[in-house]
């Protein structure tokens, strides 16, 4: 089965639900996946958490989705220059999740190698540590952090092939990669599309391993007679 869908839409084209964790990866304004998170916008879905560097600014990127009221909470390490979700933040009608940026970069990567859970010691003595378990290692004190995977990660590759192999370019590659890994289905919007070959295997940050086709397909099929009275 093909990894290439024509449109943003068709390739999230019932994967969608309420009340999901989706990753959008970028940073600041580069490497956010535009078309896919306006594709989000459209199928209407709600009440969903999502995991990003940060809000974007007002009428790009997440903060579209904001816009829509299709935000239930967010994970974030700074709002970034979106005045839509600093207002629903004051109003109390979203939820955030401060995150320090380096915490939330290996949040995610935790959970894209399968680590449940980690100790840092940023954070330890803020309002950051609130709620959260304290460990003592050598004489040092340590807050435990929790992994994250989402249900849908979104990202933004600057070449892929048809295989699903990624190369992103500069500053976009600091949360996509990560993301990419650490989600049940990965969707990448990419810039140049080429066939397989055409990426030095040398040059790809995220194998096509990660970026399946969506279509779920059955090895072997058993049935059983129909019961009739």
């Amino acid at each position: 089965m093909s990894k290439v869908y024509p449109t943003a839409a068709a390739a999230l084209d019932g994967l969608l639900k309420d009340g999901q964790m989706i990753m959008s990866g970028g940073f600041g304004l580069s490497g956010i996946p535009g078309e896919l998170i306006t594709a989000v916008r459209d199928f209407g879905v709600k009440d969903l958490i999502t995991v990003s560097n940060n809000a974007a600014i007002d009428g790009v990127g997440l903060s579209i989705l904001l816009e829509s009221r299709q935000i239930k909470k967010m994970i974030i390490s700074y709002v970034g220059e979106s005045n839509v979700c600093a207002d629903q933040y004051m109003k109390g009608e979203i939820e955030i999740d401060f995150t320090p940026q380096g915490t939330l970069a290996e949040r995610i990567r935790a959970g894209g190698a399968g680590i449940p859970a980690f100790f840092t010691k940023t954070g330890v003595g803020t309002l950051v540590a609130e709620g959260k378990e304290e460990r003592v290692f050598n004489d040092e004190t340590y807050l435990m952090e929790a992994g994250l995977v989402a249900d849908i990660s979104l990202v933004h590759a600057w070449k892929g092939d048809t295989e699903g192999n990624l190369v992103f370019r500069k500053s976009a590659r600091n949360f996509n990669p990560v993301m990419a890994t650490a989600a049940k289905i990965t969707i990448a919007q990419v810039e140049h599309l080429v066939q397989p070959g055409d990426i030095d295997p040398d040059h790809i940050h995220t194998p096509g391993i990660y970026v399946p086709d969506h279509v779920k397909l059955i090895e072997k099929r058993t049935t059983r007679p129909r019961l009739v009275n």
